[in-house]
């Protein structure tokens, strides 16, 4: 892994993030003492299934009823 310092860092930033872009990674340094890592970002783009919790959670009849006076007041408007 290259180590770059943070003024070659700035200055050629552009050409760092393209090579970042094919796969290399770099460690930029400060006065010869590593201080971060460059490295490329990859989103998890995959297909995402349901269906993990299926049997294995229940809802219950009252869910969507009315919470209690107590527990609902902080979270309403004074008219």
């Amino acid at each position: 892994m290259e180590i770059v310092n943070t003024h070659e860092a700035k200055t050629h930033l552009s050409q760092l993030l393209e090579r970042v872009d094919k796969g290399e990674e770099f460690i930029i340094a400060k006065a010869g003492k590593p201080i971060a890592r460059l490295i490329g970002f990859r989103s998890e783009d995959r297909d995402r299934a349901g269906g993990h919790w299926k049997g294995l959670v229940r809802i219950g009849d009252h869910f969507d009823d009315p919470l209690p006076d107590e527990i609902a007041s902080p979270f309403t408007t004074p008219k």
